[in-house]
This record gives C-alpha cells, structure tokens and sequence, in this order.
C-alpha cells in the first residue's frame, strides 16, 4: 500500500510540474516568436534584460550555464553558484551551530526546572516575535562587519524554535522513566544523557528542522541586505543586471537547497524516533 500510494502521488506530482510547465510555455509564447523573428531581441532575452519573461527552454539553458562550471570566479560581482551557495551554506551553518550550542542546553534546563521556565518566559516570549532582520542595523552597528552580523542574525533565528523544543520534549519525557532512573539511584547527567535525552531528542531534531527552514529562509534576505556574496546577494545582483534568467534560477535553486536541507534533517528524526 504505501509503494502504491508513493507511485500516485509521484505521477499526480509530474502531472502538476507538466501542467505547470505548458501554462508557462504558452504565457511566453509571443517572447519565443519575437526571439525568433529578431537576432538582437533574442540577445535581450536570453540574458533576461527585461525583454520579458523568459521561457522554459531559456531558464533550462541558463541552468546548464550556471551548473557546468559553478566555482568559476572572475571578481567580486561575477562568481560562480557554487561559490555562493558555500558563502550562504557556511554562515547558516555557522549560526546555527551557535544557536544549537546555547539553545540546546538552556532548553534541557528550562525543561527540568519550573522555577527557571517562569523566570525566563517572559524574556522568550518578548524575544520571539521579533523578526531577525530587526537585529541587522543594530548588528552591523556594534559588530561592523557584514558577514558576522548576518551570522549573528542566522543565531538569532534559530535560537528560539530549538530553545522551545527542547525544553517541551525535556518536561514532556514520561515521569515513570524518570522515576525508575530515581529509584535506581542514575546520576544526574547519566540521567540526561541516558533517559531524558534519548526521550526528547525526536522534539529537538523537530525545533532544529524549523531553525534551519527559517535560518535558510533568512541568510537570502540578510545576504540582500548587506551584499558581497551569498545566495541572497547573488539574486540581487542579477535583479540589478535585470537578468531574470539567472534570478528565476536563483529561487529554483534556493529551494532546492532548502528541501534538501529539510530532507536531511527529517530523516535525523526519523532514525532517533522510536516507537512504543
């Protein structure tokens, strides 16, 4: 049954793509017959100057121009995908082990002491809703670098999903485990590592998935932002050489990237959750 369903919904999901795809292909119909009636228009369009938007044969070329050498590097406004994707991949990652660093541990304490949750709610709660983006004028004033600051706002991000997460899957372990783990006369970290941990850990790989969804949805507008080099400042760039090709493949890519973030992540849940 599941294998079955799996091949249905794999049919019904390129039967949506192939929909999608002639509704495209016939939107940008007069763009294809004016690039084949006049050499020069087909110049504009085939960088995507703003002669209109371009059609799927184009974006699949500039797919294949952007993918067969990514890591070329000809200056500062002119590098490869691949070069950007790593400048991206590099500060979320780095944010986001930095969060996962104090998140993780503050979430197990607040989790296991009542008195430290109420003492620290307000503060999570007033915190929370702000948008990370907030924070960049007041980081690019105090750190006065570009590139840390949109770490630190990567941090700020993912900070918070992580930190409540875990400190809901840390209360939430069953209290027979943890009193068996008394009764037995289990140490206060063998504890953690040995019964609460393995207990929570589905919750806090879940709060990490959200962190790193919203820190990858972030670094694209931060990157914006500030410039210099990163995915986010990649789609700028092209949007300001009025290249929608290479924005439209931009965003493709930033999803893809973003899926299989996700996907790697749900399959770190998956082998950590267990079943009763």
């Amino acid at each position: 049954m599941p294998r079955s369903l799996n091949l249905r919904a794999g049919l019904l999901s390129a039967l949506v793509l192939l929909f999608f795809l002639a509704i495209w292909h016939v939107s940008t119909l007069p763009v294809e017959r004016a690039v084949s009636a006049d050499p020069e228009y087909a110049k504009l369009v085939g960088g995507g100057k703003g002669a209109g938007l371009p059609t799927p044969l184009m974006i699949a070329k500039t797919v294949w121009m952007q993918l067969k050498d990514p890591f070329y590097d000809n200056g500062p406004n002119d590098k490869g995908i691949g070069i950007q994707l790593a400048y991206s991949m590099a500060r979320v990652g780095l944010g986001f082990l930095l969060a996962a660093a104090v998140a993780v541990p503050l979430g197990f304490l607040i989790g296991m002491s009542p008195l430290i949750y109420r003492a620290l709610n307000p503060f999570i709660q007033v915190l929370k809703p702000i948008s990370p983006l907030a924070w960049m004028p007041l980081a690019l004033y105090t750190i006065k670098d570009a590139a840390i600051s949109s770490i630190f706002v990567i941090f700020i991000c993912s900070v918070w999903p992580m930190l409540i997460n875990t400190a809901h899957g840390v209360a939430s372990v069953k209290r027979e485990w943890l009193n068996v783990a008394k009764t037995l006369e289990v140490g206060a970290m063998r504890k953690a590592f040995l019964v609460i941990l393995p207990a929570a850990a589905p919750t806090i790989l879940t709060g990490m998935r959200i962190s790193m969804g919203i820190a990858w949805l972030v670094i694209v507008a931060a990157e914006m932002l500030v410039g210099g080099t990163g995915i986010g400042y990649f789609v700028w760039n092209e949007w300001n050489n009025l290249s929608l090709t290479n924005v439209i493949f931009a965003i493709l890519t930033i999803g893809v990237v973003g899926m299989l973030l996700d996907l790697v992540f749900g399959w770190l849940t998956r082998l950590v959750t267990y079943q009763e």
